[in-house]
């Protein structure tokens, strides 16, 4: 059974950072993305990493996320840096099924429960 255990959330600044983190267990090692949802939004896509490492961004979050994985702890991180309050939503970890095609764009796999991300101006 595949598990995802998320954490890092909270309340900060315009300007601000923030570390989210997504631990998965009962499954192998795949790729893993973030997305997130505003009040009244649809889910969009953030940032993935495939197994591989290749990274991949929104637009909008561009030069100021990163994302990284410890394949090691079956671990994957998003960092945020320069915080806006239009990033403010539930983040939520993704995992894709093995031998499964990654279409970041088409969200699938698992989810994690989700962490507010509040930025305020």
């Amino acid at each position: 059974q595949v598990r995802i255990e998320e954490s890092g959330g909270g309340l900060v600044q315009a300007g601000g950072s923030l570390r989210l983190s997504c631990a998965v267990s009962g499954s192998q090692i795949n790729a893993m993305g973030w997305y997130r949802q505003a009040p009244g939004e649809q889910r969009e896509f953030v940032a993935g990493i495939m197994r591989s490492a290749s990274t991949h961004y929104a637009d909008s979050v561009k030069g100021r996320f990163t994302i990284s994985r410890d394949n090691a702890k079956h671990t994957a991180y998003l960092q945020m840096n320069n915080l806006k309050p239009e990033d403010t939503a539930v983040y939520y970890c993704n995992y894709r099924r093995p031998f499964t095609p990654v279409t970041w764009s088409t969200p699938s796999g698992y989810w994690g429960q989700g962490t507010q991300v509040t930025v305020s101006s």
